[in-house]
């Protein structure tokens, strides 16, 4: 059967390689609010609520920097992502632990999910604060499956996974190698560390920060929300400028985490309010959730519209819908294997939905 090896299970793709998804800009409108004009210089912080810092540390990809947030905590602080598993993050970590922090210790460390971006400078910098990692079981326990065995993300049926799915060898090959560059992103993780669950909260500086998790982008990714300060640290679920990549992995190829991210801007629409300062992962703060959430589901909602226009006349691959969805032919392997596995998001979305079926080696619509 052409579909056996695409139904196969192994882990890989972009989140196996760990990096947030270049990411497409994606029509958001002028209407949202953006009160901070400039983001933070390499090496100094902005402050963006009362005991509150917001740095950045740059990235050597198309997206070009992650935020990371320092969190007045009693005598100390609290960190919220680490950055890339790099000597050019190290030395700026350095400097601000001296610089801004005033000599106070690092109480605690959170990692929103296991992306290196987020989570690369996590092991050097609990081993040296003497910290301990706070972190979703799931996010902490997939970056320890691609750390203990990497290997694996070469071997099939992964192999199969892509290439029944339409990829190209060289695309193939790219996403197949994924295990090793994560590792070259990472300082690892401690061996021990504190579980964040939904539904709890945690004290921090005198606030009350309510754990919110959310999938689509990351299995298991945790967000902070702090309800009477009208603050969230969202991390990549939702961002001014660009949809976070949302991604089908080799080892759950039938997933639906393009489903699962939709469900989770509607509870965020319920939970939070419009007014709340939000702290995103990338890009710049802004207020406006529920607008940027409203742009967001339309956005993949004109993504599906175009997958099944494309497969009413004939059947296609999910690596022949990557024109379709992206309107352009991509040619670079690696943004081709963001651009598969999102694609793929959508098909699954709308195969689960009763609106594609797999048939004659393609995807038709119903």
């Amino acid at each position: 059967m052409a579909r056996q090896g695409a139904r196969a299970a192994g882990l890989s793709g972009p989140a196996a390689r760990g990096y947030s998804s270049p990411g497409m800009t994606d029509g958001a409108s002028l209407t949202l609010r953006l009160p901070f004009a400039e983001p933070p210089a390499p090496g100094r912080a902005t402050e963006v609520a009362p005991g509150v810092l917001w740095m950045r540390f740059a990235l050597p990809f198309r997206l070009d920097h992650v935020n990371v947030y320092l969190l007045e905590d009693g005598p100390g602080w609290t960190v919220v992502d680490t950055g890339l598993g790099d000597a050019a993050t190290e030395a700026l970590w350095l400097r601000a632990l001296d610089a801004l922090l005033g000599g106070r210790p690092v109480q605690r460390i959170v990692a929103t999910h296991f992306h290196p971006d987020h989570a690369g400078m996590a092991g050097w910098l609990c081993q040296h604060t003497g910290a301990p990692l706070l972190m979703s079981q799931t996010e902490y326990l997939t970056s320890l499956t691609i750390q203990l065995r990497p290997e694996m993300l070469r071997s099939e049926p992964y192999l199969s996974f892509y290439r029944d799915h339409g990829l190209a060898e060289d695309v193939t090959q790219e996403l197949l190698s994924g295990g090793q560059r994560y590792l070259e992103m990472m300082t690892g993780l401690p061996r021990t560390f504190r579980r964040l669950v939904a539904g709890e909260a945690l004290e921090i500086g005198g606030r009350r920060w309510e754990v919110l998790t959310a999938g689509g982008h990351a299995p298991e990714q945790v967000m902070l929300h702090c309800r009477a300060d009208r603050l969230l640290l969202a991390a990549d679920q939702i961002m001014v400028r660009i949809s976070p990549n949302i991604s089908v992995q080799a080892m759950d190829p039938d997933g639906d985490p393009l489903g699962i991210y939709i469900r989770s801007l509607a509870a965020l629409k319920r939970d939070v309010a419009e007014d709340t300062l939000i702290l995103p992962g990338h890009h710049q703060p802004f207020i406006g959730l529920h607008r940027r959430a409203d742009e967001l589901l339309a956005h993949h909602d004109a993504r599906c519209e175009a997958i099944l226009q494309a497969c009413r006349d004939a059947p296609r691959t999910a690596a022949a819908l990557v024109p379709v969805v992206f309107g352009r032919v991509i040619a670079d392997p690696h943004q081709m294997g963001f651009a598969f596995s999102e694609a793929l998001a959508h098909v699954n979305y709308l195969e689960r939905a009763g609106r594609l079926v797999f048939r004659d080696g393609g995807y038709r619509t119903t």
